[in-house]
Formats: C-alpha cells, structure tokens, sequence
C-alpha cells in the first residue's frame, strides 16, 4: 500500500522515524551488514576525541550541544574565522526549534563551549584532512537534496567532488538509520539526475568528530548488498512507488 497519504516531509526525517519506507527498498540493511561496514571504519592522526566524562557534565541536550558545534565549524570553514558563541547559540536554536522536544538553553555554561569547541575543531580537522586529498574540488556546505511525491526536498551536511559527506556527533557506531538516511539521500538525488544530469555521488563519507571516527562506504556497493541486487532504475521506480508520486501528479 503507498504511504501517499502522509504529510510531507523531509528526507532526513523519513529516514530515522519512518524506517518502513527504506525497509521495504532495502531488506538487506541488517546488522551483518552494517557490523561489516563499521569493521572498515578509520581515525584521523592529530585528532584527540571529545571525552564522554566532560561531555556527561553538560546540561544541554545532546543534539543541541552538537548543533552548536557544527555551526562553529561552518562559520569557521566559510570564512576562515569562527563565529561568536552568541551567534552560534542562535543559529542552533533556530535550528533546534523544529523538533518539538528541542530545550533551548538561555546561556552556554564553561563546560558547553569547551565539548562544542572541542567537537567543532576536530571537524574542521577532519574536513581539511580530506581537501588535501582532493585538491581539485571545492567543498560544497549543504548540498541540495531534491524531494519526491510527499517526501521535501532537504539538505545534506557536506560534499566534495563526488563524495557526499554527512556528520554524525554519536557515541555509538554508525547504524541503520545513518545508512538509510543517506540511501535515501542518494535515491532522491538519482530520480532528479534521470531528468537533468545533476552530479550523482559515488561514495559516502560517515564523520564523527565526537569519536574521531570515519567511514568510507562505495555506492554502488552499499546499493547492491542492501537492496537485494536491484538496479538503480528499479530501485527509483520502487521509491516513486512508495512515496506516491505518480498519485501526486494527478
């Protein structure tokens, strides 16, 4: 049964709290198969992870803490110089503010600047680390991600010539809802290339600058053992399928 009657909406969202919609493309994401992605994960020299007892100290909520710090390293990568903890704090809350039990703090503790900053110097570690290996490409901050039929459009964390690049501050190894997420990011993005030679990725880049974790993951690889064997142009039916789109058109 399409899922068509379902508000829109956008695909980072579908992708953690609507698990069903990716099950259904691909079955095969289970945990032998992503024990064996996580087996191939790396670290970057230089880079020290953000200590969980500092981290256990804070108030703040874990997304938002880390919200915090990844709008310190954006500002920091756009223009060379970061932007103040005021400024910081209002971007993550305007950003915080869309998930329902988001708890905006009024002030940053001592504690709260020191893990965000932390957690932001280490991406910005990691992300200069990957320019020099791409010295051709330009990193690109947020990269569209088109919608389809009821699911919006959204945006990614980062991408670099072919390589998207998407940011998880977890304590954990990165798990069934990170590899959907970006599949589905990587599905919608195909569907748009059909139409109009937009530049599809060839590889995911997982960064956790919490844990100094990294992993590397192929595409085409990632398409193939999740999805049963299906080709790209089948999968892109199925997901039109599934999100309503041709019910949309109407």
């Amino acid at each position: 049964m399409p899922f068509n009657r379902l508000p829109s909406r956008d695909p980072r969202t579908v992708a953690c709290d609507i698990p069903g919609v990716l099950d259904i493309l691909f079955p095969r994401l289970t945990g032998g198969l992503i024990n064996s992605l996580n087996a191939t994960m790396f670290s970057f020299s230089g880079i020290s992870p953000v200590p969980d007892e500092i981290i256990n100290k804070s108030q703040l909520q874990k997304a938002m803490m880390f919200d915090l710090s990844m709008v310190r390293a954006e500002s920091e990568l756009r223009s060379g110089m970061p932007a103040s903890w005021e400024e910081c704090l209002a971007v993550a809350s305007k950003r915080q503010r869309r998930h329902f039990d988001a708890r905006i703090p009024e002030k940053l503790e001592p504690n709260d600047i020191l893990i965000a900053d932390q957690a932001a110097c280490n991406l910005v570690a990691m992300l200069s680390s990957i320019q020099t290996q791409y010295p051709s490409d330009i990193l690109e901050h947020a990269p569209f991600i088109p919608g389809l039929g009821w699911v919006a459009s959204g945006n990614g964390d980062f991408a670099i010539g072919s390589t998207l690049i998407e940011v998880k501050h977890i304590e954990r190894n990165f798990g069934a809802a990170d590899f959907r997420q970006v599949l589905m990011y990587w599905l919608l993005r195909y569907a748009q290339t059909i139409e109009n030679d937009t530049v599809i990725w060839s590889n995911v880049l997982f960064l956790n600058p919490r844990r100094n974790a990294a992993l590397l993951v192929n595409y085409n690889d990632l398409l193939r053992s999740a999805s049963g064997l299906m080709t790209r142009i089948e999968l892109v039916e199925l997901l039109r399928s599934v999100v309503g789109q041709d019910l949309d058109r109407r």
